[in-house]
């Protein structure tokens, strides 16, 4: 392999050209974010047609390094730029730079171009809302900050804007804080990427002992000579922080509440930004893992439970956008499981990713038209029947819908099956050889299809399909369904055509794998041990099988309005698999018995001390006013008294 992420691998190029511009795509928005808070009110009236126009210049500068660079050797398609010094200590520098290449620039296409159309379609969402000019400079902030994570040439740099899109999250989330639930998720999502974040800390701090940089050239370089002990130190960490910022197990339990902010910060978070960090993460620390078999093996392994988990979670759930958010868990899963598979694996785990960031963003915002025509409501039980009165949706949710199944031409056949291939080809595991392993994982990635065209059918054919069930939770008053305006719908068609033909169009030639070969190096072909067309076959199989079932339940037959009973299982996946009380008692209760531990210590024995001298002061000063009573004959007793008892010390003394 040729890739930077290995020793052998040369130094980027300086910027020239549209390259050298690389820096305004993260200063446009970000100074568009900055004006738009800073104006204040004056900005109401205009500020969401400013950060639009401000991430679309973004995806501008990022389509012109594109073209330089498609125009340029393959060899010479990685440019790097320092910015400034940033931390001067010593033997220890960190500078502040960008880098570009096939990798970091796939990112900014999905980040700028999806995150544009959100912004458009949220001009008409966000219509009403008195503080539309904040949340577009929040939406801003989020772009700037990933983009400062994908575009930097080191961990400090990347931490930077993974901190950012922290805090663009947690402000996006509880936009709607004046509702109590609202606020508390936004918490949730907040402290638990705090978790992740110290992963990434402790990684960095690693790099540090060892290589005494934070650059990405640096730690590739030396890795490899480290040790495995370190790489894996490493490595483990860096997983951590990657389960933290894209909810995998077992981290995850934030992403179902981060549905209550508004729908385009989940299109935004769940497609195009926050949850494909941890991806990125991985799949840029190559060189890590490749050193490190047994934090590449723990990869896997947490992409195979998540995608299950998040695969078993959605099958229950009522709330459109809730089973939306389990979907994501589950297609971040495949992602991190096809990264963790090494060269095998990266490529087409970034594949999905891109072809994912299409389809997922168009089912949130055709989620949004259903809750923009439904008064607001996500309960699908009150539903149906929706294609007639919602064409548009009903259209463009279908090209999303099938996308995500794998359904051939579209886009998610050309990505998804490509990791579940991969994952039948695993020959070793944790550096061991391990004949079982590819049945294990591929047969998980296969199962893990069937279950996705279920619950992702039974989430298309509940909405569109049936009997109209058209009336609101509260009251029980009737509906009445209407389509969504062209600034919300366009947005939505230019993302069905993508769900369409952009895994197609990028397969061509294995372009899209050829083109991340200067970042990540070739893909190296694996062998299943089942045939490709047996493989294809099986999934397809698996997924009308899915597709079916959900048909049977959720579109031929009546749906219940209300919740009936179900099995232990059943239960368990509307509860999202207990998971919050497992943290409940695995964290939150200890926590919470350690503060009333410290608050009955500080209670009864600092307090305590505290509150006994005073009193015993208090005692002694009562004491010594009661002899001051003003009385001289008192007074010359005292005296007296103190005469005799010195004599009688003198005497017992010279005794």
């Amino acid at each position: 392999m040729t890739s930077f992420l290995l020793p052998t691998a040369a130094a980027p190029a300086a910027a020239t050209g549209a390259a050298s511009l690389a820096p305004l795509m993260i200063l446009v928005p970000l100074i568009s974010a900055g004006l738009l808070l800073l104006l204040g009110r004056a900005a109401n009236s205009w500020g969401h047609w400013l950060a639009t126009a401000a991430s679309w210049a973004s995806f501008g500068v990022g389509a012109a390094v594109a073209a330089q660079m498609l125009g340029s050797d393959p060899s010479s398609r990685r440019f790097s730029q320092t910015l400034f010094t940033w931390i001067p200590a010593g033997d220890f520098t960190v500078d502040f730079g960008v880098l570009v290449d096939p990798l970091s620039l796939t990112f900014v296409i999905l980040v700028t171009f999806v995150g544009s159309l959100i912004h458009v379609y949220a001009i008409a969402y966000m219509a009403h809302d008195e503080a539309r000019r904040r949340f577009f400079a929040y939406l801003n902030l989020f772009i700037a900050a990933m983009l400062v994570l994908v575009l930097a040439d080191s961990y400090a740099g990347l931490f930077v804007g993974w901190e950012g899109v922290g805090l663009a999250s947690y402000l996006l989330i509880g936009f709607w804080n004046h509702v109590p639930a609202n606020a508390v998720a936004a918490k949730k999502a907040f402290i638990m990427n705090r978790v992740g974040d110290m992963g990434m800390l402790i990684a960095m701090m690693a790099m540090v002992a060892n290589f005494s940089s934070v650059s990405y050239a640096e730690v590739s370089a030396g890795v490899g000579g480290a040790g495995q002990v370190q790489a894996t130190v490493i490595g483990l960490f860096l997983l951590v922080a990657a389960c933290g910022k894209s909810a995998q197990f077992p981290l995850q339990a934030w992403l179902g509440d981060a549905m209550a902010g508004p729908t385009p910060v989940s299109a935004l978070i769940h497609a195009a930004t926050m949850v494909t960090a941890g991806v990125y993460l991985v799949v840029r620390s190559g060189a890590v893992f490749t050193a490190a078999p047994a934090a590449a093996a723990a990869v896997v392994v947490v992409g195979a439970i998540t995608l299950l988990f998040g695969a078993v979670v959605g099958s229950a759930k009522d709330d459109m956008k809730k089973v939306l958010a389990a979907s994501t868990m589950s297609q971040i899963g495949y992602m991190m499981l096809g990264a963790g598979l090494g060269p095998i694996g990266w490529a087409f785990a970034i594949f999905h990713l891109f072809t994912h960031g299409f389809f997922k963003a168009l089912m949130f915002l055709g989620a949004g038209s259903v809750m923009h025509g439904m008064a607001d409501q996500v309960n699908m039980r009150r539903f149906g029947a929706l294609r007639g009165a919602m064409k548009v949706t009903w259209l463009t949710f279908m090209m999303g819908w099938l996308a995500i199944l794998g359904v051939p031409p579209l886009s998610g056949y050309w990505s998804k099956d490509k990791i579940i291939e991969a994952a039948f080809s695993i020959h070793s595991f944790g550096g061991s050889e391990a004949p079982w392993a590819p049945w294990a994982f591929g047969t998980v990635a296969l199962v893990g299809a069937g279950v996705t065209a279920f619950y992702m059918s039974r989430l298309f054919f509940m909405t569109f399909h049936g009997k109209a069930r058209w009336t609101t939770e509260a009251e029980g008053s009737p509906v009445h369904p209407h389509e969504s305006s062209p600034l919300m719908t366009i947005p939505m068609v230019v993302l069905a055509v993508g769900a369409v033909v952009i895994g197609a169009a990028l397969s061509v030639g294995d372009f899209f794998t050829t083109w991340l070969e200067p970042a990540i190096g070739p893909v190296e072909h694996g062998e299943p041990v089942v045939g490709e067309y047996v493989l294809q076959g099986a999934t397809l199989v698996l997924v009308l099988v899915g597709a079916w079932i959900a048909w049977r339940k959720y579109g031929a037959a009546e749906v219940p309005a209300s919740v009936p009973a179900g099995n232990a299982l059943t239960e368990a996946a509307r509860r999202d698999l207990y998971q919050d009380r497992v943290n409940e008692a695995l964290f939150m209760a200890p926590s919470k018995g350690l503060v009333t531990v410290a608050t009955v210590g500080d209670s009864a024995v600092i307090d305590g001390a505290l509150t006994g001298a005073g009193r015993v002061c208090q005692g002694v000063g009562k004491l010594v006013g009661a002899t001051q009573n003003g009385f001289v004959r008192a007074y010359a007793s005292y005296i007296l008294a103190g005469a005799v008892a010195a004599v009688a010390l003198v005497l017992a003394f010279r005794l």
